[in-house]
C-alpha cells in the first residue's frame, strides 16, 4: 500500500497563513480515508493545498517513500490529486475538459454519455462538483485530497460519490483525505479523523 506521509506540514502562503494553525503530522494508509474537519476558516483547504504542493508550504510530504521534493510539482499532483470545493471550468463543453473518458463513472453519477457534449453554461454546481470527481479521477492518482467533494450535493448524489470514491481507493490502494462538515458523513466513510480547533490545535479522533 503506498501511504501519504506528512510531516510538519504548514501552509506558508503570504498574508494568508493561518498563523495559530499547528503542524500537521499524519500518516494516510492505503485503501483508507482519513477525515478532516473544522471551523469555516481554520485552515483545512491550506492544508490540502500545501499537501498538494500548490502553495508554499514547510515540511515534508511523500508518497510510497518518494519525496514531493524529489520530482517536479505537476509529477507530484498528478500523482496526488486535489479536488477543490470550486472546480475550473474553462472550454466550453464538458469533454473538452476530460484527457480520458470514463463512461462507467459518468453512469454511476447518474450521467448519460451525451453529458461530454453539455456546454459548461447550462450544468449546476452540483454536477461540476460530480464531473470534477470523475475528471480527477480519469487521471488515475495514487492518492486523493477531496475538499468537501458533497457539499452540493442531495443525499442520493452524495452517497454515489462515496461509493465511487471508496470503490477507487479500495481498487487502487490510495489513500484520502476527505474534508467534511457532516458529521455522519464522516462516521459511515472514516474511522480516523482530525478535528481542528478553534484555537488552533489539531485533535486525531479514532472511532
Amino acid at each position: 500500500m503506498a501511504d501519504l506521509v506528512i510531516s510538519n506540514l504548514r501552509s506558508q502562503v503570504p498574508g494568508l497563513v493561518v498563523q495559530r494553525l499547528a503542524a500537521l503530522n499524519l500518516c494516510l494508509h492505503g485503501a483508507e480515508i482519513t477525515g478532516l474537519n473544522g471551523p469555516s476558516g481554520s485552515g483545512k483547504s491550506l492544508l490540502l493545498r500545501a499537501i498538494a504542493d500548490l502553495d508554499p508550504s514547510m515540511g515534508e510530504v511523500s508518497l510510497a517513500d518518494c519525496s514531493r521534493t524529489s520530482m517536479p510539482a505537476h509529477e507530484w499532483r498528478k500523482r496526488v490529486a486535489y479536488l477543490p470545493t470550486e472546480s475550473g471550468w474553462w472550454f466550453e463543453t464538458v469533454g473538452e475538459h476530460f484527457l480520458q473518458t470514463d463512461i462507467a463513472s459518468l453512469q454511476k453519477l447518474g450521467f448519460e454519455a451525451d453529458v461530454l457534449s453539455w456546454k459548461i453554461t447550462r450544468i449546476s454546481s452540483g454536477e461540476k462538483q460530480r464531473l470534477a470527481l470523475v475528471r480527477s479521477l480519469s487521471r488515475e492518482p495514487e492518492a486523493l485530497l477531496l475538499d468537501e467533494p458533497t457539499a452540493a450535493l442531495d443525499e442520493s448524489h452524495t452517497l454515489n460519490v462515496e461509493q465511487l470514491v471508496s470503490d477507487y481507493m479500495k481498487q487502487r490502494n490510495a489513500p484520502v483525505f476527505w474534508v467534511s462538515h457532516d458529521p455522519g458523513q464522516l462516521n459511515r466513510l472514516t474511522r480516523f479523523i482530525i478535528n481542528i480547533q478553534p484555537d488552533g490545535s489539531i485533535r486525531e479522533q479514532v472511532r
